[in-house]
């Protein structure tokens, strides 16, 4: 059992950081980015090309994927999306519009990274020595991807409610409309959030490649296990995602270990459920009065 904690709270703490992005885009931006899992995709993919075709470490390859991602994102928000905020009438219409949208692009971006890499499942070894914890073993690449994981985590929590630009985030996270009449640009704080997210899921891709076997259609599996962990730790909650990226991540390990790896898809189907029936408004949210 303890094997199964450790191993879960591994699995948790990379999902939190996949989660944390689009908590970013659906929190601040108010789009529901259904891509999202594609933008990981795409960051394994990078990782996995510099170190199979010049053997530069995937963590060192971070530098360069984290700040590509980012003006991707920002374009696809300035470009794309920004059209659609300024048409939609209410938050409503907007999370429509933007689903529909995010949700072909996802199919955009998995044609074109199938041309750019083939169709086939990809991995690569590295750090893949085992580490010893508490007498059991782990892989070392996902104690890393942990470690990692968590520092970007910490410095995200740390900026977002320590800085001035943090502070204008979740003032537009709070109410667009009232941090317009403070004299906030709201659309310029959304395509950072935007961007912000996007390069925060790449980054998850990039670490999650170490261990994860991925291939072009993968993206949609993790692009709901993002959108469970937002739903259950409540949008616009850094806490309450990290808490809900552990539990998913732990009930995965459990189901996989005790019951069948087939079922983990399942298992999180039945805690998103739980959360819609019994906390819709996330773990840590107040019921509206």
């Amino acid at each position: 059992m303890f094997f199964i904690l450790i191993t879960g709270l591994l699995l948790g703490g990379t999902y939190a950081l996949i989660a944390m992005g689009l908590n970013l885009q659906y929190g601040v931006a108010r789009i529901m980015n259904l891509a999202n899992g594609e933008m990981l995709v795409a960051g394994g993919f990078a990782a996995f090309w510099v170190y199979t075709a010049g053997q530069v470490s995937p963590i060192a390859a971070l530098i360069v994927v984290a700040p590509v991602a980012f003006v991707v994102n920002w374009l696809i928000y300035r470009i794309m999306l920004r059209p659609l905020v300024k048409r939609a009438k209410s938050r409503g219409a907007l999370e429509v519009d933007s689903i529909l949208a995010t949700f072909g692009l996802s199919f955009a971006l998995v044609g074109i990274m199938s041309w750019m890499f083939g169709g086939g499942y990809f991995n690569y070894s590295y750090l893949a020595q085992r580490v010893d914890i508490f007498g059991s073993s782990y892989g070392q690449n996902r104690v890393v991807a942990f470690s990692i994981a968590s520092l970007i985590a910490a410095g995200l929590w740390l900026w977002l409610s320590y800085t001035r630009a943090g502070l204008r985030m979740r003032a537009v996270a709070v109410s667009p409309e009232s941090a317009r009449l403070v004299g906030i640009d709201v659309t310029a704080v959304s395509a950072l959030a935007f961007g912000l997210g996007g390069a925060v899921t790449a980054t998850g891709g990039a670490l999650i490649s170490m261990f994860f076997t991925l291939d072009a259609s993968v993206g949609v599996l993790f692009t709901m296990k993002a959108l469970i962990i937002v739903i259950m730790g409540g949008v616009g909650d850094i806490r309450g995602t990290i808490v809900a990226a552990l539990i998913l991540g732990i009930a995965e390990t459990f189901v996989a270990r005790v019951i069948d790896p087939g079922l983990t898809l399942a298992a999180a189907y039945v805690l998103f459920l739980g959360i819609l029936l019994f906390r819709p408004q996330g773990l840590f949210g107040k019921k509206p009065t």
